[in-house]
């Protein structure tokens, strides 16, 4: 187990020092692990209803980080995955009690009802006037009888909004109660999970997943879900899960909506947004009217990859809840999770005129062109053909010693050729580089983008300069001056374990060989035996510069991706022109 804590008997009360001392109008009840609005005092003499809320810890931000004016007066946040004490929940009802009496929104898990329940019952004993509303929007679940219910899971954090804003609105405790539970009976859940998470004090992952499972409809304390099935594309577990919601809630077309999309802790924001897209998307498409949208972290199952979506059906009423100002840390209050039917799009700059359009097919383009055009495209079409191929093994190379990104950038930036080398409508090779170079400098991303853009561009450049039909000479100063723009724009040399270990060499063979007066097919197999002499000798080479320069010596000993990447496409460019020759 690797996680940023101390001893673990202390995460609960640590993580919540930190909160508080990062926010100043959050505070703690002293001796227990909750949080609470630091302006208490005032609050009671208000004559508001208090919200309090919380369970097992393991969910933030949820539930002290919706501590706030406009959501909940305190959080009570027992330990990892376990519910808070009933003498706890007690005392932070009797802290935050004024005459309006207080609110408790509790999740449907047994220990958190229990607790909760039991505290809310000695409260009333005590004079208290507390009522209680229990959430259970796993939609993955039966509510039948003979069960434990359905679980409350990331929609609770709706009824919070809800709740609060009702509340800060100065509603009687009946009041806010009825709009709480309102909220509660239009909210369905439900999630899918990529792998387990790890519960501090047990040191390893509550399951096990394949490398080709996912865990459908599973809970927020890192249980398994209600399904194992295999790995989809987001837009069909997108469907699978908002397909579930939107029966079980019974939305009709036209009916309203709020989408929470929930992060269970370990999910990239790119992949949520995927999601989000297809969500938006599949809920029109069923005729629905989504009005707010929040994309996010809301109520997290620890380190667990995946998410969860929550769908309330709102009208003005609800939707004027969802809006109510928020000081809670972990809303987005910047955000009001307004919604667009389609994306704003806002037109580019057009290019230079005498830049290719990608896409365009001049007659020149056609088949049957002359014959320089032909052999262009045939070379261009291999090299293409063999980067593709390769691109398994180049992403396992730069997995060793690199972001593991080259072998799919490569094999990018080669569907990209293929698909506008046809527009580039030129036989002209200074022009057809140039092309080639603005293909990659859109489609390649990363640094292998810019590089090799700019090595085809300073090698259009001398092909220009030597006017006509270029020599084997000429395109051999091509190389040369493109490997230089390499090094003067990312800043490296020969020895610094880059592209240009495998490039300078071959740009070096090749002149001389035609210098001594070598056949060109020859002088192109001597630039590519050097091309792989230098890319074996990055193997022994400490990385100064480029992709494996942050792992220093633990880069020895494996060949530079780029490199060898250089040495693939040389030799597909030296077969292709020599063949039969």
């Amino acid at each position: 187990m690797k996680k940023l804590v101390n001893d673990v008997s202390g995460v609960v009360p640590d993580m919540l020092e930190g909160l508080a001392l990062t926010h100043p109008e959050i505070a703690l009840l002293d001796g227990e692990t909750v949080a609470v609005r630091a302006d208490v005092a005032d609050f009671r003499r208000s004559g508001r209803v208090a919200i309090v809320s919380g369970g097992g810890s393991g969910h933030e931000p949820a539930h002290a980080g919706y501590v706030g004016r406009g959501m909940l007066t305190a959080a009570v946040c027992g330990d990892v995955f376990t519910s808070p004490s009933t003498d706890t929940v007690l005392e932070t009802i009797r802290t935050v009690a004024g005459p309006a009496g207080v609110l408790l929104i509790v999740k449907n898990y047994t220990g958190d009802r229990l607790n909760f329940g039991l505290a809310a019952e000695l409260a009333k004993a005590e004079g208290i006037p507390v009522e209680v509303v229990v959430v259970a929007d796993d939609v993955a679940l039966d509510a039948g009888e003979g069960t434990a219910g359905r679980r409350g899971i990331a929609g609770t954090v709706f009824v919070h909004k809800v709740a609060g804003a009702a509340a800060e609105a100065g509603l009687p405790l009946a009041e806010v109660r009825r709009e709480a539970e309102a909220a509660a009976a239009a909210v369905g859940s439900m999630g899918v999970g990529l792998s387990a998470c790890t519960v501090p004090a047990a040191g390893r992952p509550g399951f096990e997943l394949g490398p080709d499972e996912v865990e459908l409809g599973l809970g927020i304390h890192g249980e398994p879900g209600v399904r194992r099935t295999a790995v989809a594309p987001a837009d069909v577990v997108v469907d699978t899960l908002l397909d579930r919601i939107t029966a079980d809630l019974g939305l009709t077309p036209g009916d309203r909506v709020a989408l929470l999309v929930n992060n269970l802790g370990g999910t990239p924001l790119m992949e949520l947004q995927i999601v989000a897209r297809r969500a938006v998307r599949r809920l029109a498409e069923q005729g629905f009217r989504p009005e707010r949208v929040w994309t996010g972290s809301f109520l997290t199952a620890l380190e667990m990859a995946g998410c969860s979506m929550s769908v309330l059906r709102v009208d003005d009423r609800l939707l004027d809840r969802l809006d109510a100002p928020v000081s809670a840390p972990a809303w987005p209050a910047a955000h009001l999770g307004r919604v667009r039917p389609e994306p704003l799009r806002v037109p580019g700059t057009p290019a230079p005129s005498g830049v290719p359009a990608a896409g365009s097919r001049p007659a020149a383009a056609a088949a049957g062109g002359p014959p320089l055009r032909r052999v262009l495209e045939r070379v261009v079409e291999e090299v293409c053909a063999a980067l593709i191929a390769a691109e398994p093994e180049l992403t396992a190379m730069d997995q060793a010693v690199g972001d593991g990104d080259l072998g799919i950038s490569l094999t990018r930036g080669a569907d990209a050729v293929r698909r506008e080398f046809p527009g580039y409508g030129t036989e002209d090779p200074a022009a057809v580089l140039r092309a080639l170079s603005a293909t990659l400098r859109r489609a390649l991303g990363g640094t292998s983008g810019p590089l090799y853009a700019v090595l085809l561009l300073r090698a259009a450049a001398v092909l220009e300069e030597a006017g006509g039909d270029p020599t084997p000479r000429d395109w051999a100063r091509a190389l040369a001056e493109g490997a230089r723009a390499v090094s003067e724009l990312g800043g490296a040399e020969v020895g610094d374990r880059t592209m240009l270990d495998a490039l300078v060499p071959a740009a070096d063979a090749l002149r001389q060989a035609l210098d001594g007066g070598a056949e060109p097919c020859g002088a192109l197999s001597a630039a590519v035996e050097a091309a792989r002499k230098g890319t074996a000798a990055t193997a022994a080479m400490t990385p100064r510069r480029g992709r494996s320069s942050y792992l220093g010596e633990r880069a020895v000993g494996r060949v530079d991706p780029g490199a060898e990447a250089v040495a693939i496409w040389l030799e597909v460019v030296s077969r292709t022109l020599c063949e039969g020759t």
